[in-house]
């Protein structure tokens, strides 16, 4: 079987940055309930699994985390 190297490129749009999150401070959602965390990291919010911190994070603008919390709030995602 031949290998292939596969180059990733940005996602078209993708205008956020590496931010490190290495010295976050983590909430944790549902007053520490829900395994979902959140770190609020030069102006974009990061969110994560708490049962696997190191798993790569999300990353969200200010509106696209309104609109994330918006739609969850309004029964578009299960956050359970």
């Amino acid at each position: 079987m031949a290998e292939s190297t596969t180059q990733q490129r940005p996602l078209t749009g993708w205008d956020k940055p590496e931010l490190d999150l290495s010295n976050a401070q983590w909430q944790s959602s549902s007053r520490g309930l829900g395994d979902v965390q959140i770190a609020f990291v030069e102006g974009f919010i990061a969110m994560r699994n708490s049962g696997s911190p190191e798993s790569p994070s999300l990353i969200f603008t200010p509106a696209e985390w309104g609109a994330f919390v918006s739609g969850a709030r309004e029964g578009e995602f299960d956050l359970t």
